[in-house]
């Protein structure tokens, strides 16, 4: 038995599910202790779009949740096969491309970057994928300045929103209103925060699809306990000379984003 393996069975056993080989048919639900916890009929389809400069954790913290633990099925999707270099030099291998990915998929997802996804916030091959998914998707989401790219598609039209601090005040911009939580759901849109806080959002979602006590199983599966060691981690709660000083490292990257915002609004304007 591998990890992976290992790990499926282990959530089972917490949800009171049998999680098997895939030989053995799935049951669709088991009652323990008087709760009783739903398994879907067939794992669930999620799309994860991948591309040059995304920042890896944004994309690896949910696929941690959706694909190892979950077992969802998780399309890594890409313009091509090519394998897909992060912004910090970490390579991907995508697992499908536009053309091949699943026509209707359960989640729909975007993660950030820095220059890459400002790249792609007018990239029309990216933006057509997105939008055309999206009308048959369960959920459409992302994770940090992923949002930029899910507004540059017209997606959060009307919708609260969030992003990574740094560039959330331009959500409105693509006509999304701007909401600061860590993960903001409005109907089918959901997007989060910066970096770690996917974690927060795969969580989210695993409790949309699987239910509360599934992603509170998930999350000690996980040991997911944050403790940071200097409690810096928003503009609010850091030091104002550490919050004016990262800003300004930034400053270059947000006028790049306001101005993509600026040209990719005309598209759906």
């Amino acid at each position: 038995m591998n990890r992976r393996e290992f790990t499926r069975n282990l959530c089972g056993a917490a949800f009171g599910v049998a999680i098997v080989q895939a030989s053995v048919a799935q049951q669709k639900s088991h009652e323990m202790g008087g709760m009783r916890h739903p398994m879907p009929d067939k794992p669930e389809e999620i799309a994860m779009l991948i591309y040059p400069g995304m920042t890896a954790l944004d994309l690896i913290g949910p696929q941690q949740v959706f694909g190892y633990v979950m077992g969802a099925n998780v399309h890594l999707v890409a313009k091509t096969k090519d394998i897909v270099v992060s912004d910090t030099g970490v390579g991907v291998l995508p697992s499908r491309t536009f053309a091949d990915c699943p026509s209707v998929v359960d989640i729909l997802v975007v993660p950030g970057g820095g220059k890459g996804t400002i790249t792609l916030m007018n990239d029309d091959q990216t933006l057509d994928f997105l939008s055309e998914h999206a009308k048959s998707a369960r959920f459409v989401t992302s994770v940090c300045s992923g949002s930029l790219v899910l507004g540059a598609a017209g997606l959060l039209r009307g919708y609260k929103a969030t992003s990574h601090w740094a560039v959330r005040d331009i959500l409105p911009l693509l006509g999304a209103e701007l909401v600061t939580n860590r993960v903001v759901q409005d109907r089918t849109r959901i997007t989060s925060g910066g970096i770690t806080a996917g974690i927060d959002f795969g969580l989210r979602i695993a409790a949309l699809l699987r239910g509360d006590d599934y992603a509170r199983a998930l999350e000690l599966t996980l040991e997911y306990d944050p403790q940071p060691p200097f409690g810096s981690g928003t503009p609010e709660k850091a030091p104002a000379n550490i919050e004016k000083m990262t800003r300004s490292m930034y400053e270059p990257l947000h006028v790049a984003a306001r101005e993509a915002a600026l040209v990719a609004r005309k598209r759906w304007a």
